[in-house]
């Protein structure tokens, strides 16, 4: 019997979208980007990193990553998305639960994402203590269609597999 036969897999979805905001620094995958905006949101608003992060919750049966870290908590405003990712992990280990890959896209106009694709996928796999190939990452626009293509936010879906 081969590996994912011998243990119990599930997937999960997540989605996250959020508005640019001036005055903010824009953080995607826990990368910083140079842009003229940053991402609205209690946290940093890094959407891929929030997609991720719900996807792993929900796959796990586990609460999204507003029980963890509401939106009314004064001590979680402003807060990395990777200390988010962080307490992910953590409960995933309790249970025990193996990551067995992720993938991730990134709906924007606006910036490219491809050359920081890389800085992504090590800046996750390291942070979730995975291989770098068991993390993808996509990018695509909305064709200038709705809010997304008028370059007034930008959203991520996530999908992962996991086993425990």
């Amino acid at each position: 019997m081969d590996r994912l036969h011998s243990q119990n897999i599930r997937v999960g979805l997540g989605y996250d979208v959020h508005p640019f905001e001036e005055g903010k620094d824009l953080y995607i995958g826990g990368v910083k980007i140079p842009y003229p905006k940053g991402l609205k949101g209690h946290s940093d608003g890094d959407v891929l990193i929030h997609a991720i992060s719900d996807a792993l919750l929900g796959a796990s049966g586990l609460y999204d990553i507003g029980y963890y870290f509401p939106n009314s908590d004064i001590n979680y405003k402003g807060i990395s998305s990777m200390v988010i990712l962080e307490k992910v992990r953590s409960l995933l280990e309790e249970r025990k639960i193996k990551i067995i890959n992720i993938d991730g896209m990134i709906i924007a106009e606006e910036p490219k994402i491809l050359p920081y694709r890389e800085a992504i996928i090590e800046r996750i796999s390291f942070t979730l203590g995975i291989d770098k190939s068991a993390v993808n990452i996509k990018a695509t626009t909305n064709e200038g269609l709705g809010f997304i293509g008028r370059k007034e936010g930008i959203a991520a879906f996530a999908v992962v597999l996991i086993a425990y």
